[in-house]
């Protein structure tokens, strides 16, 4: 998988050969490439940069200029096996809006975001700056983010709307986990990964 983003790389984990996937803000589609070569996935991005679209059409991939934040109306409830989000759900108008669309039109939802509770974010807040870590790393001025979140945090909007956490993954900046994320995932988490259900599928085996 040396082709992939190593981030990329561990979401093959949870995508089952021959399953059909839709890749929301799926940036030159490398993740849908790969699948389709290695596992016969089938499926699509989406994508509103037009640069990136064009660099998806060149490579095969099946892509829909359009964006997340309007909503997945033009798909049918259980469309796909796998929707996957990657870093994109602190840049939403509504994050929440976001992951009940991608549970309603796949039996399963990856999401994956950059973790606000990180111990050197907060260190930069009591200091009274905006945070500038590895995985937030843009200026406050220039940052696409508009929604930042905790593990904390989503895990608690999960309970609330009962969508049911299949698996996580709970990493630092290299995208490994260890005891510490495992004591305090809230503290030591930079990237956090997350395999959801929505709860009327509780039948189903991932």
């Amino acid at each position: 998988m040396n082709k992939l983003r190593p981030d990329l790389a561990l979401i093959c984990d949870w995508i089952k050969p021959d399953s059909r996937i839709l890749d929301l803000g799926c940036g030159k589609g490398e993740l849908l490439a790969y699948l389709a070569t290695n596992r016969g996935v089938r499926g699509y991005g989406l994508e509103i940069d037009s640069d990136e679209v064009q660099a998806c059409i060149e490579s095969g991939v099946n892509v829909i200029q359009a964006d997340i934040d309007e909503g997945l109306r033009d798909f049918e409830a259980g469309s796909f096996d796998h929707v996957v989000m990657t870093q994109a759900l602190q840049a939403l108008q509504r994050p929440d809006e976001a992951i009940a669309e991608i549970l309603r039109v796949g039996r399963t939802g990856i999401v994956t975001f950059p973790n606000f509770g990180h111990w050197q974010v907060r260190l930069a807040l009591a200091r009274g700056r905006m945070p500038i870590t590895a995985s937030l790393p843009s200026a406050w001025y220039d940052t696409p983010n508009i929604h930042f979140c905790t593990v904390a945090d989503f895990e608690a909007l999960c309970a609330q709307r009962g969508w049911r956490i299949l698996d996580r993954r709970l990493l630092d900046r290299s995208l490994r986990g260890g005891w510490r994320h495992r004591l305090a995932p809230n503290l030591f988490t930079e990237v956090a990964m997350y395999l959801l259900q929505a709860p009327r599928l509780e039948g189903f085996t991932a």
